[in-house]
């Protein structure tokens, strides 16, 4: 039976690598995980790190503002959708139930 690891997991597995004080085979050993998968893992996690980084100095609640913004503006266009079919539908004669 293959074990899944969380992302969490995963992330606590590459840290403890990153901070070489136990070799990959210790870590391997006391996970009961294949070598090269924690190496993978390693892979992964470096190539994504920078992505921690570039959110253009927005403050977590500036991105919020900017997806409340959004939300509503898509609100108000399903709202103008809305009534443009319903004078369509009147004007044409075609009645939905």
């Amino acid at each position: 039976m293959q074990k899944h690891y969380t992302g969490k997991q995963k992330a606590q597995i590459v840290l403890e690598m990153l901070k070489e004080e136990k070799t990959v085979t210790q870590i391997s050993s006391e996970y009961g995980i294949h070598p090269s998968q924690l190496y993978k893992w390693k892979a992964q996690a470096l190539e994504k790190l920078h992505t921690l980084f570039e959110n253009d100095g927005k403050t977590e609640k500036a991105q919020q503002s900017d997806q409340e913004q959004k939300l509503n503006e898509l609100y108000s266009e399903i709202g103008r959708l809305s009534t443009q079919l319903s004078w369509i539908k009147k004007k044409s004669g075609i009645e939905y139930v």
